[in-house]
């Protein structure tokens, strides 16, 4: 087998010459990655960044990733682009935040990087503008301890085949935790923000949303779906009677998964059926298998409403806000474009933020053309009423022991609570200093007293 720089060498040779195949196949595991969705302002070009991501560390702003030599990754050599891919290092030695899910595409084999930096350096077009720079608080703005973190919880080894499993398994594995990086929302994080990989895929919070649980794990997780049904979400958003993508995942979908062969999204499938078991302990059954059809709207005919529409009840908002698209009983649309809300896993998590963040943002898809499939109710309800409808729509056709209050409410209306790790940074940043200093005025006054 060549050496990795002998295999550099003679791809840097043929860059100029990359034929057409490689090219679109270097297009396709980019929209495997979801590039754009991060690299892509709302009203800007593809690949030309200036996104803002919000993390518990403040806000990070994409890159320019188009062939652009003056303000993109034109320049880039093959070696340096897949140190970025796979190292989070970029071309000048700064290091990249973790927000670029570097240690996901660490798995890549360096035949597909080979194949994406094909690809962004001729079939991007370039776009000469910078986005505006990063600057998160200190000490995170220091991007040199990067190196530290990554020592840490960064695998320097690509994706191996495991000879024991199907060519099925093997590629549904390499999609999953490489290039799709579905663990990156799926798997908790632990304090230094890195995956807990003892609870691979066992759910975790993006931003105000939840990544449920997706291990095998038939309550808590996505066990009691088929491979069918699993396959059919990634390229639809629409499991029946289970679940239906909105928020990150939808945009996942719309930019990334529902491009992807049958036989792709089939192997993900397959690997996801076979990922360990991880139950919660607070799931009692599967998050769609609560609740039934019920009508309560007959309770209300002819009672006036509230002079403080604050105290309105639950099937007054209902009624107002819900009936007319999902029907009286809450069985959905007729056509079943519009979904049931009983056996529905938004309302049957022990978690309620995807309820919440649906009924205030609505759902919007970026199919073509764009469609909206709900109308967000941020302007137009208060807190309280949003936590009188969610508590009533998971008690009666949800788990009824989910409560959501005005409060949680209003935290996810204004972003989610903030985070300590700031704090927590400067805190071991200043306990760290006092101590390097007892230790040096400790050796100083130990010399001192060997001298007298």
């Amino acid at each position: 087998m060549a050496s990795l720089s002998g295999f550099y060498a003679s791809q840097s040779e043929a860059q100029d010459t990359v034929d057409a195949d490689q090219v679109k196949r270097g297009q396709y595991l980019a929209t495997a990655g979801d590039c754009v969705a991060c690299h892509s302002a709302p009203t800007g070009k593809p690949y030309a960044g200036g996104l803002s991501l919000p993390t518990p560390l403040g806000a990070i702003v994409s890159t320019n990733i188009t062939p652009s030599k003056t303000h993109g990754i034109g320049n880039y050599t093959l070696a340096q682009f897949t140190d970025a891919l796979r190292k989070g290092v970029r071309a000048d030695g700064q290091r990249l935040y973790p927000a670029m899910p570097y240690t996901s595409y660490a798995l890549v084999t360096d035949e597909d990087a080979a194949a994406l930096y094909a690809y962004f350096m001729h079939g991007v077009a370039p776009v000469d503008a910078a986005p505006n720079a990063t600057a998160l608080p200190f000490p995170f703005n220091i991007r040199t301890s990067m190196a530290a973190w990554n020592l840490l919880f960064l695998s320097d080894k690509p994706f191996r085949t495991d000879p024991s499993k199907s060519a099925e398994w093997n590629r549904g594995a390499y999609l999953s935790r490489g290039l799709a990086h579905c663990s990156a929302c799926h798997t908790p994080r632990n304090v230094m923000m890195a995956e807990d990989s003892a609870r691979e895929f066992g759910g975790g919070d993006v931003g105000t949303w939840y990544a449920p649980n997706i291990t095998s794990d038939a309550i808590s997780g996505i066990g009691s779906w088929n491979e069918q049904e699993i396959a059919g979400y990634l390229r639809t958003g629409d499991a029946v009677n289970k679940s239906q993508a909105a928020g990150p995942m939808a945009e996942a979908i719309d930019h990334s998964l529902r491009h992807l062969n049958d036989a792709d999204l089939h192997a993900i499938a397959i690997y996801l059926k076979s990922v360990p078991p991880i139950h919660d302990v607070a799931d009692t059954r599967a998050a769609s298998a609560w609740g039934a059809k019920a009508d309560d709207l007959i309770s209300i005919r002819g009672v006036a409403l509230p002079t403080d529409l604050n105290r309105m009840s639950g099937p007054q908002l209902y009624d107002a806000h819900c009936a007319t698209c999902h029907q009286a009983h809450a069985e959905g649309s007729f056509d079943g474009g519009l979904p049931s809300l009983f056996h529905n896993a938004a309302l049957g998590r022990s978690k309620a933020n995807n309820l919440v963040m649906v009924i205030l943002d609505g759902v919007q898809r970026q199919v073509d053309p764009p469609e909206l499939r709900m109308p967000g109710f941020a302007h137009s309800l208060t807190d309280q009423q949003i936590a009188t409808l969610a508590s009533y729509l998971t008690q009666r056709y949800g788990n009824p022991k989910v409560i959501v209050t005005a409060d949680e409410v209003k935290s996810l209306r204004q972003g989610g609570a903030p985070s300590n790790l700031v704090a927590l940074a400067r805190a071991g940043m200043a306990v760290g200093l006092v101590v390097v200093i007892g230790l040096v005025f400790f050796v100083v006054r130990r010399k001192r007293r060997r001298s007298t």
